[in-house]
């Protein structure tokens, strides 16, 4: 026992260190690339409780935020099932060890959310020495990752999101952006991240007075994208997608659509945009991205795709397809540049979690626990089906070979056993 002991230590101190080595980071809900593209990583093909899993930590709290990684650290927000605490929990990568636990805000009366929300479903934003948390309305901060403490936080943005939050914030340069898109007020905010200090705050320019109030509502996550050697902020809200200057929050462009609620976030490839519309009746848009003004009838619109198209998880684009499964658990491939539907297989269960495209594999996670793997390619090829106690609504991450996965009760590091 004398021996083993220091061994192990030894064994997960230079994992710890190779996986900075590495570079492992994780810092956005959809990965270094924002579009669910992983590096490249030996992530295990099959899994179960008993079968490539390095760790499983019980995560405490209800909260529907993905995992972000950075340099051996890996956090979390997480909040109380009514809602009425909300805070963050930071773990180490290597060995699941708690490495910070934090209550950041305390509310007696939460707004109702919905049945398949959380209070603590944006995913935080992490870069060098700092992880900023959302919460919607509720509020925003920037911890310290070494010590855990408070640099700066906000609680003066007003939305009513009616079924609680679900925009998660990105990071642009010195700016944390966000949407906050309710039943009453509709914006885009960009805090200095430093300070904290709103820089620009952007009202949504489509009018919304004559829809009902829980259809001004949308969940979307923003991307910076490059149009015409310019950066460019792709933002969806409630009823039409909006394309502004990220320094500035200046509109360049506007494209009405139907649909209100989305939670997917747009991607980009083989010189277009793709997004996803909402409720009632999704519909994914292949958008030409240039233009200025009111884009709505200027044949800005490539293509329209309608058929299990999701709400809630995002897109793939891959070597000029589009990979998608609908909420309903209908999975799709799509010729990007046409439209042309080449494939639509069931692969069942219920989906709110993004799928991941690593190894040359494409991976689904669904919310009862069950995930199916699949070989990109113009016909369907499922090459494994894996299982594990409780399901995902969190959208998983990739640090050196491991999946971070985290279910409703757990974070899990799935990884190949030693051979």
């Amino acid at each position: 026992m004398g021996v083993r002991f220091p061994v192990i230590l030894i064994f997960l101190s230079t994992l710890t260190s190779q996986l900075v080595a590495q570079g492992a980071r994780w810092p956005d809900f959809r990965g270094p690339t924002r579009d669910g593209h992983a590096p490249a990583a030996r992530v295990p093909l099959r899994w179960s409780e008993t079968n490539n899993v390095r760790w499983k930590v019980p995560i405490p709290g209800v909260a529907w935020s993905s995992p972000v990684v950075w340099d051996g650290q890996v956090w979390m927000t997480t909040a109380s099932p009514k809602g009425h605490k909300m805070g963050v929990v930071a773990l180490d990568v290597a060995t699941g060890k708690k490495l910070h636990e934090r209550l950041l805000i305390e509310t007696e009366k939460p707004e109702e959310k919905n049945p398949l929300n959380s209070y603590a479903s944006p995913t935080p934003a992490i870069e060098e020495g700092r992880i900023y948390v959302h919460f919607g309305s509720y509020g925003t901060a920037c911890l310290d990752t070494k010590t855990g403490k408070t640099v700066w936080e906000r609680s003066d943005l007003p939305c009513d999101h009616a079924t609680g939050p679900g925009s998660s914030p990105i990071l642009y340069k010195d700016l944390l952006i966000f949407h906050m898109d309710g039943r009453d007020v509709q914006y885009v905010v960009a805090l200095d991240k430093k300070t904290g200090k709103t820089r620009w705050k952007t009202p949504r320019t489509i009018d919304l007075s004559k829809q009902a109030p829980d259809m001004r509502r949308a969940f979307s996550t923003p991307i910076v994208i490059d149009v015409d050697g310019a950066p460019r902020l792709v933002s969806t809200g409630s009823q039409a997608t909006y394309l502004y200057e990220p320094e500035t929050g200046k509109e360049v462009w506007r494209l009405f659509h139907k649909g209100f609620s989305q939670s997917s976030r747009p991607v980009q490839g083989d010189g277009l945009l793709f997004l996803n519309t909402g409720y009632v009746r999704p519909q994914l848009l292949a958008v030409r991205p240039g233009g200025q003004g009111d884009i709505t009838d200027k044949d800005a619109i490539a293509w329209t795709f309608r058929r299990s198209v999701p709400t809630m998880p995002s897109a793939l684009f891959l070597d000029g397809r589009i990979y998608m499964v609908s909420d309903g658990g209908v999975a799709s491939c799509v010729e990007a540049k046409t439209g042309k539907s080449l494939w639509r297989e069931r692969i069942g269960g219920e989906h709110s979690a993004s799928p991941v495209f690593v190894n040359g594999r494409i991976y689904f996670f669904d919310r009862e626990g069950g995930s199916v793997v699949i070989a990109p390619g113009p016909e369907f090829k499922k090459l494994a089906e894996n299982t594990l106690e409780s399901g995902c609504m969190a959208s998983a991450a990739v640090v050196g070979d491991a999946f971070l996965l985290r279910t409703k009760k757990h974070l899990y590091r799935l990884e190949k056993d030693p051979e």
